[in-house]
């Protein structure tokens, strides 16, 4: 059974030709690279295949999908250099006689913690992707081994749209596109601003940043996870820091476990952040389920991993002494410009 993808290519490069954003081009890369597209479709049929042509037929598939992200990137560096050339038009011409002012802006404490935690992980080979807001029910939940009607999704109660998608209510709802994407081994950070519909308290919103992490490669183990997160934990408070992990059940990892944290706030004596207990659950972790790397197309008898899901508006608070998660969203501009250069 020969493998011809000239066709393949031919209608791919027709589509391309039509894109003029990066909405279209993400539409484009799912319909042929993602896991029910096309090439995924031609690695299917090489079950059907034996032998020398077995081998022959995945390198011909294999060249023609490194085609494909090769145009795609070279389309995607194109619409962004179109994209900024017309806000450069459009932008009104700069008066030099105008006034200023002399007084400068600053980070928000959350984009500060978020830069020095991705500065972190990136020095230990960790690449940092962004993921969307908006996502669909199964990267968001069934990617993640929680079926419909699943108790799990009782506790992140979210936004829906009307088209049926949702604002994400975590970070890992990136893990099965990353997993996708990059493959196995990898190593990777997404962070991202999440949502849930909860009543806001000293420790709760209803809008929160965090950064999930994953690294996936073969022999990896619990004892891997705690490194990293120790590392990264001592590298951002510049000290040792008091951390305990407890089981947990989150249904994307086995086992899985809860990272806690002494609250630097009252110094483990106990206050309204930490609700009196004197610790703050900053990192629901464990090793990724072999249901989810299925999920991702990585095959869970050769590869194992690691994921976390690090709350980053709550360490900002433990950083910076923050003893009400609700200013974080406040508008204040003299309560958040406090911590620049800190």
């Amino acid at each position: 059974m020969a493998i011809n993808t000239e066709e393949l290519r031919k209608k791919f490069e027709e589509r391309l030709s039509q894109i003029r954003n990066t909405v279209e081009a993400e539409g484009l890369r799912v319909e042929y690279l993602g896991k029910k597209g096309y090439v995924s479709a031609l690695l299917a049929d090489l079950k059907n295949i034996t032998g020398e042509e077995k081998k022959n037929a995945g390198q011909i598939i294999n060249d023609a999908k490194q085609f494909i992200e090769k145009r795609l990137a070279e389309k995607q560096t194109e619409i962004a250099a179109a994209e900024e050339q017309r806000l450069i038009d459009s932008a009104e011409r700069y008066d030099p006689s105008l006034p200023t002012d002399l007084q400068l802006g600053s980070y928000h404490p959350i984009t500060l913690i978020q830069r020095r935690v991705e500065d972190i992980f990136s020095s230990m080979g960790f690449i940092v992707e962004n993921y969307s807001e908006i996502v669909d029910d199964y990267h968001c939940f069934e990617a993640l081994n929680i079926p419909k009607h699943h108790p799990a999704r009782d506790m992140q109660d979210t936004f829906y749209l009307d088209n049926g998608q949702l604002l994400k209510t975590h970070t890992s709802a990136a893990q099965n596109y990353i997993m996708e994407k990059y493959g196995a081994p990898v190593r990777a950070i997404f962070p991202g601003r999440c949502f849930r519909n909860e009543s806001t308290d000293a420790c709760h919103e209803n809008t929160f940043f965090q950064l999930e992490g994953i690294m996936i490669d073969e022999d990896i183990s619990i004892s891997n996870l705690i490194y990293f997160m120790k590392t990264m934990l001592s590298e951002v408070f510049e000290q040792d820091i008091t951390v305990r992990l407890r089981p947990g059940f989150f249904p994307f990892v086995e086992p899985g476990f809860e990272l806690d944290i002494s609250c630097t706030i009252c110094h483990g004596k106990g206050c309204p952040s930490c609700k009196n207990s004197g610790w703050l659950e900053l990192c629901p972790c464990g090793m990724i389920h072999p249901n989810v790397l299925k999920y991702g197309g990585i095959d869970p008898e050769k590869y194992t991993g690691f994921a976390f899901g690090l709350g980053l508006t709550r360490l900002a608070m433990m950083k910076y002494g923050i003893k009400d998660i609700r200013m974080l969203n406040s508008g204040n501009l003299k309560a958040l410009s406090q911590f620049t250069g800190r």
